[in-house]
């Protein structure tokens, strides 16, 4: 009985977070249908690889996190929708991970917006999903060339009659790593919760 009350109060607490979100960062869409946020599709294969870009901790490279399931996801802090969608997702898979998988589990939001996204603007972002979202970021050339290995699209659209300035289209995928550092899955956008606590605990090392 305890279980069937769980879960609803889970999936409670995560739209309270993404309500939280939109309350303080979202900014009126542009009413132009043509200059609304559209999501884009890979720009190549996805071949994965090593990286390191920054993050209100530090350097982070994918291979300090070896021994660890880890997600990435490549987007932006002012993302209308298409974000916060994936994300809240994730949230609500980690929330039905043990602790110790969960520990055993990181979230890589790589910012396809280096030029807004700061280090600590992602630390504040990030912590409104789950605390095992890190978002990091770098230069361009460094952003397009992690985009690159997990053939991730982006492209920067001009909104002059938006209070946001201009919105970035990206691709929507959330690629899987294993604990070896390896490429194994790419999930769709709005991939459902269940199937990605299916994926993570298929790559978890066994007890």
């Amino acid at each position: 009985m305890r279980d069937k009350i769980a879960v609803p109060l889970v999936a409670i607490a995560v739209l309270a977070l993404l309500l939280a979100w939109l309350l303080w960062y979202w900014q009126p869409a542009p009413m132009d249908p043509q200059a609304a946020h559209r999501q884009l599709g890979l720009a190549a294969e996805p071949t994965g690889g090593d990286f390191e870009l920054q993050s209100w901790q530090g350097p982070v490279g994918l291979a300090d996190l070896r021994g660890k399931v880890v997600l990435i996801y490549f987007g932006y802090t002012w993302c209308p929708d298409i974000c916060p969608t994936n994300l809240a997702l994730i949230a609500l898979a980690l929330q039905s991970l043990t602790p110790a998988e969960r520990e055993a589990v990181r979230i890589l939001f790589v910012s396809v917006d280096p030029e807004r996204d700061t280090p600590d603007r992602l630390k504040t972002y990030a912590g409104y999903f789950a605390p095992e979202i890190l978002g990091v970021t770098g230069d361009e050339a460094a952003v397009a060339r992690v985009a690159s290995l997990y053939g991730a699209s982006y492209q920067r659209s001009e909104q002059s009659d938006s209070a946001m300035g201009y919105a970035v289209d990206h691709s929507a995928y959330t690629y899987v790593v294993d604990t070896q550092g390896r490429l194994v899955e790419t999930l769709e956008h709005a991939t459902p919760a269940e199937r990605i606590v299916e994926v993570i605990r298929g790559y978890l090392p066994t007890p």
